[in-house]
């Protein structure tokens, strides 16, 4: 009662906008750019996998999943971004700044979680190929999502319940452009190895973890690869994984620099051009990479924006 309380009363204000009104203009009409193609992108391939049969397999399913689950994490924060580059008080209530925590590492763990999910499938297909169609069910597949969304907003309600039980200081301007972890921890008057182990553990959980699991299933897959005799069969092999490859290393290069490491390194100008990259860069870079190295992608992509083009030229 004592926190709602306080959360009604209590402000953080933003302190990495722009101030100047004409760099203000332009970071929103770049930041709304940006928007527009993440969720462009990501709706395409949701689409395109939806109304095209020959997508309906496993690793397209969790492809679409992975779309819906970036559409979800930018909209926890980007808008309120949009908004605030506009407004004079750049403000947020201490309730506001937990829920958005919650939801932005909530659904970030999902993702990580995801990533491991479609490593672990593609280990199936190439390591298990006959037994892929009986292991990758679509009932399977279903329960591996729901449990990434599952363990990814339990790990994030454990990590913000723990950081918003801390006593804050009098300080209450984040130097950041939303409520993220090592900026808001900054504002806490406890400093202690025990608060910052806590977090790093988390941390780990939510981000280490899943990459260990995506690291071994590669290092099967890698075995299975030089198995195989002929040069075409390694290179079609590899070609299924170097999408998925690449949006791994990209996402959790940013996540591990971001939050595995301790807080004495801290740099609040560097942490928050890191944040424009993993929060407007990796969603929109992801389907980019899966489209232009995917060709079943690129072709249903194709077909999808022909009929729709079609179709208006019909009705009209």
């Amino acid at each position: 009662m004592t926190w709602v309380n306080q959360s009604l009363s209590t402000e953080f204000v933003f302190l990495a906008y722009p101030t100047h009104p004409e760099l203000q203009l332009l970071v929103f009409l770049g930041i709304s750019l940006l928007y527009i193609m993440i969720l462009t992108g990501n709706i395409l391939i949701v689409a395109a996998i939806q109304m095209e049969s020959r997508l309906h397999t496993p690793m397209y399913y969790l492809l679409g999943s992975l779309s819906i689950v970036e559409i979800w994490y930018t909209a926890t924060v980007v808008p309120h971004m949009l908004v605030n580059t506009m407004k004079m008080h750049k403000a947020i209530t201490l309730l506001g700044c937990a829920t958005q925590m919650l939801f932005f590492i909530g659904l970030g763990s999902t993702d990580c979680f995801l990533l491991a999910v479609m490593a672990y499938d593609r280990y199936v297909a190439i390591c298990h190929p006959l037994q892929y169609p009986l292991i990758m069910t679509q009932k399977f597949c279903a329960n591996l999502v729901m449990a990434s969304i599952a363990i990814g907003f339990i790990l994030s309600l454990q990590l913000v319940t723990f950081i918003f039980r801390l006593p804050f200081c009098h300080s209450r301007g984040i130097e950041h452009f939303f409520c993220d972890v090592p900026p808001v921890m900054r504002l806490t008057c406890t400093h202690s190895r025990l608060h910052e182990l806590s977090v790093l553990v988390a941390g780990t959980l939510a981000i280490a973890f899943p990459f260990i699991l995506i690291a071994i299933s590669y290092a099967l897959i890698t075995v299975a690869i030089l198995g195989i005799r002929s040069t075409s069969g390694r290179r079609r092999a590899f070609s299924t994984c170097s999408s998925h490859l690449m949006v791994v290393l990209l996402q959790y290069g940013c996540c591990m620099f971001m939050y595995l490491r301790p807080n004495a390194s801290y740099s609040p100008k560097q942490d928050q051009l890191l944040s424009l990259v993993y929060t407007l860069g990796t969603p929109l870079l992801n389907p980019l990479i899966y489209t232009l190295r995917n060709s079943e992608v690129k072709g249903a992509l194709k077909r999808v924006l022909t009929r729709n083009a079609f179709s208006k030229k019909s009705y009209a």
